[in-house]
């Protein structure tokens, strides 16, 4: 599946709303963030804490065009925490951090503009 990063592409296929209550997006607080060499494309491996029921994932992000790793610690992202989990070269991702292409086709993260409790749901 290619996802498209093109801001004049047409919208998805219409979808059912309890489709979309199928992807499960939670906001969380990034706790660490390293550096991940080993990945194709610059890449951070981190460690996001989605609260007390779902706890701490790991997520394998390529961000580093726009973001370092000390300015991602303590900031809030959105993310699946549905997914199953996968393998990343040596690493296993186990939720998919959202963000959206900007004009040069890197990634920005997608993010509340005010501060909510980790674990909360996207609706």
């Amino acid at each position: 599946m290619h996802l498209r990063h093109d801001p004049d592409a047409p919208a998805g296929e219409p979808i059912a709303f309890e489709d979309f209550l199928k992807v499960d997006i939670r906001i969380g607080t990034i706790v660490a963030a390293d550096e991940f060499p080993e990945a194709r494309k610059p890449s951070f491996r981190l460690r996001i804490n989605f609260g007390a029921v779902i706890g701490e994932k790991k997520s394998c992000a390529q961000i580093a065009a726009n973001y370092q790793p000390d300015e991602l610690i303590g900031r809030q992202v959105a993310a699946v925490v549905n997914f199953p989990p996968r393998q990343i070269g040596p690493a296993m991702s186990e939720v998919l951090t959202l963000g959206f292409a900007d004009a040069a086709g890197e990634v920005v993260l997608l993010a509340p503009d005010h501060p909510v409790p980790n674990g909360v749901r996207l609706f």
